[in-house]
């Protein structure tokens, strides 16, 4: 049959005659006219159940400001007989007609306004539900990014934030929100309109507004696994400071800006008041601000006054400070004291059968104690000819609020001098403050170290691994001696074990007490070169709290103190004794002097195995101790064979492996987060094992002072560095 047909039209070709084509079924669309809203009823047919999307009211107010932007579909009621009742159904515009009803009963529109509406014929085949399912969900939902770009639209156009929020019925932080996305840089829309990132992403480069850099931060990343909004944030902020750091809290946001210094802010998250861009400009503001109150301190008289951000750990050892008295009370504040202590008498013994006191007065109570407080934190005096010869440190604490520590005398100023003579106009001619030469100026300028350390060279091209820099195994076992102080401290059982064996290798002659790490004459060891914050780390404000409250509890003449010894208990003796015994604990590295010359590579040697003896019988964990890796104290320190090596220790050989084609800032940052919970510590913090100790002592006899154990052995070039490193100390001359 196929045959045939074929033949037939080929037969029909040769003669000149063609086949006809089908003709095409032209359609006809749907008629649309104005129809009274009272003639218009909602149908049952109308496939949307649940409420979503904008609210009714919202719909109402927009059908107000705007009019209907899209006509209802509807159809014809009909009745019994099939004829047209002049009613018309809605299957499909049922949110539209309610807005349109609320208008009517708010008498905002009339009950026979016409409706723009496309009518359905009542013979079409095709059901009611039909029309009401297609129009829900054949409507093709805005892309996020083009809302953004209206929104700026709208904007550039000369419509406020606020103008486009009421419009919307949105707030004006999320049109400001919307805004930030449309001005990151036109290259990552484009990435984000093709779905080459996620929203959480675009929303991370909004903390800047320097394309460049965003597009320089999505360049970096965009080839990596690691691209968590987080990372990007982090990555855009690097070079800022947090708005929460005691330097912006010092100087002041407000003062910041008005120096033209420029905030970055995260509108879609928590940013802690934001990042502070210009750090130049907030340390200048910081130096100028503290240089200032240092002035105004120096008119008091004092010798000297050490000026710094952070003032290190220990910066007031070997200093005598000054006992001062409390300001007398005037008059006017006696009587006031008076009258607070019998207001708050009266109120207790008002209320004293009361089980709970009214709101009012509760709160009145507590306005009466701030206040009698506030009597007993009044200024310390000293005498005029101690103030000559003392001096002050100044500083930020960690809330950001001016510290002012007065009254240190140093060891060289505790002779007596003699009076200064007077010049021409009365003044002591030795009123220049911050050093005893006359030329030094009134008031130092302290050395501000701000941020990261000296960087060590990457070598790069180098395969062997070498040793840790000495400048870094300082500041290592300098974290580890104070928290073995901390630990020892809380242990008197081995404190008295320790100070006992000392004095046993001091008593009998068999022994040596060289280079132990128990130094009994109490000589406290202090940290000439620390990392930067070592003050605040856990270990040294548990020593400072703990050394607070006993002096507290100590008579104030030491000719008292004997016998307020005898009166504590035997546990309460113990504690003071582990306290007192824990500062002399030294566990530091340094570099020793292989000629004889002041401490040996053998004494240090011996003074750490003899500081791992004492660590292991206290149990001592530097992870407990709150001690992890990051950049600053470690990994941003060492090469990057180091870094990958203690990822690789830490995290795994997968975690190292996804990290070692970073360039060294990089991997030095992802190294911190990878090793951030393994509980992973450099050689220098850990546990020496039973059997090194064991080998030491068994070699003791062999090794010669000219040989350091390979971890303190320094590389020549890398010692060079060190000892030209300038040290992060503030000065305080």
């Amino acid at each position: 049959m196929t045959g045939w047909r074929s033949r037939e039209s080929l037969w029909a070709a040769r003669r000149g005659v063609l086949p006809m084509a089908p003709a095409v079924q032209k359609i006809t669309l749907s008629s649309s006219r104005d129809i009274p809203f009272n003639k218009l009823v909602l149908s049952q047919s109308n496939v949307r159940r649940v409420k979503a999307g904008v609210s009714i009211e919202e719909l109402a107010e927009d059908i107000a400001r705007r009019t209907l932007l899209q006509s209802l579909n509807v159809r014809p009621v009909l009745d019994a007989e099939g004829a047209e009742t002049g009613m018309f159904e809605i299957p499909a515009g049922g949110r539209r007609y309610r807005a349109l009803e609320l208008l009517v009963k708010q008498k905002r529109l009339a009950k026979t306004a016409p409706v723009p509406c496309v009518v359905r014929d009542p013979a079409t085949t095709i059901l009611a539900e039909d029309d009401s399912l297609a129009e829900n969900i054949q409507r093709a939902p805005l892309h996020p990014l083009d809302q953004f770009r209206a929104f700026q639209t709208l904007r550039e156009k000369g419509k406020s934030e606020e103008d486009i929020a009421a419009a919307f019925f949105t707030s004006v932080n999320v049109v400001k929100q919307r805004l930030r996305l449309a001005s990151v840089s036109p290259a990552l829309l484009d990435v984000y309109a093709e779905d080459g990132m996620s929203l959480e992403q675009l929303m991370a480069f909004t903390v800047t507004a320097d394309h460049s850099r965003q597009e320089q931060v999505w360049q970096a990343i965009s080839g990596s696994w690691q691209k968590e909004p987080y990372q990007i944030r982090r990555m855009l902020t690097e070079k800022t400071v947090r708005a929460s750091d005691r330097r912006a809290v010092f100087a002041g946001l407000d003062v910041y800006e008005a120096a033209g210094g420029v905030v970055l802010r995260d509108l879609f998250q928590s940013d802690d008041g934001g990042w502070l861009e210009d750090v130049a400009l907030l340390d200048r503001l910081v130096a100028e601000k503290l240089k200032a109150e240092a002035e105004t301190i120096a008119a008091e008289g004092w010798k000297w006054i050490s000026v710094a951000i952070d003032l290190p750990y220990g910066h007031t050892r070997g200093l005598r400070e000054l006992d001062g008295v409390s300001a007398d009370l005037s008059a006017e504040e006696q009587a006031s004291i008076e009258a607070l202590k019998a207001e708050y008498a009266r109120l207790e013994a008002e209320y004293d059968s009361v089980y709970e006191l009214p709101d009012e007065v509760d709160q009145r109570l507590g306005e009466i104690e701030t206040a009698l407080a506030a009597f007993d934190d009044r200024p310390i005096v000293y005498q005029p000819a101690e103030i000559a010869r003392a001096g002050v440190f100044v500083g930020i604490d960690a809330e950001g609020l001016l510290s002012v520590d007065r009254g240190y005398v140093r060891p060289e100023d505790e002779l007596p001098v003699a009076e200064p003579e007077q010049d021409s106009d009365g003044e002591p001619a030795d009123a220049a403050l911050g050093g005893a030469e006359p030329s030094t100026p009134a008031i130092q300028r302290a050395v501000i170290t701000i941020g990261g350390q000296v960087t060590e060279p990457e070598d790069e091209d180098d395969d062997a691994l070498k040793p840790l820099p000495d400048r870094l195994l300082n500041e290592l076992t300098a974290e580890r001696t104070l928290a073995l102080r901390d630990k020892l401290a809380t242990t008197p059982s081995v404190a008295f074990q320790s100070v006992l064996h000392k004095f046993c290798m001091d008593v009998f002659s068999r022994y040596s007490s060289c280079g132990t790490a128990m130094e009994i004459s109490l000589h406290s060891a202090s940290f000439p070169v620390q990392a930067q914050g070592l003050k605040d780390a856990p270990a040294a404000k548990a020593i400072d709290a703990r050394h607070r409250t006993w002096e507290e509890r100590l008579p104030k003449d030491k000719a008292d103190l004997w016998d307020w010894l005898t009166g504590l208990t035997g546990d309460e003796q113990a504690a003071l004794f582990a306290h007192c015994a824990s500062f002399a604990v030294n566990a530091l590295h340094e570099k020793g002097d292989r000629y004889g010359g002041g401490v040996t590579p053998h004494m240090v040697e011996q003074r750490i195995t003899e500081a791992d003896r004492i660590a292991r019988a206290v149990d001592l964990d530097m992870v407990v101790s709150g001690w992890r890796p990051t950049v600053e104290n470690y990994l941003g320190r060492v090469p990057k064979r180091r870094i990958l090596e203690a990822v690789r220790e830490g995290a795994g050989e997968r975690s190292a492996q996804l990290i070692d084609h970073l360039k060294k800032g990089d991997m030095a940052k992802e190294a911190e987060r990878l090793l951030a919970e393994t509980g992973w510590l450099p050689e220098p913090l850990r546990m020496a094992d039973v059997d090194r100790v064991a080998d030491t002592d068994a070699t003791e006899s062999d090794a010669g002072d000219d040989t350091l154990p390979e971890f303190l052995a320094g590389d020549d070039e890398e010692a060079t560095a060190d000892e030209t490193d300038e040290p992060h100390m503030v000065a305080a001359e």
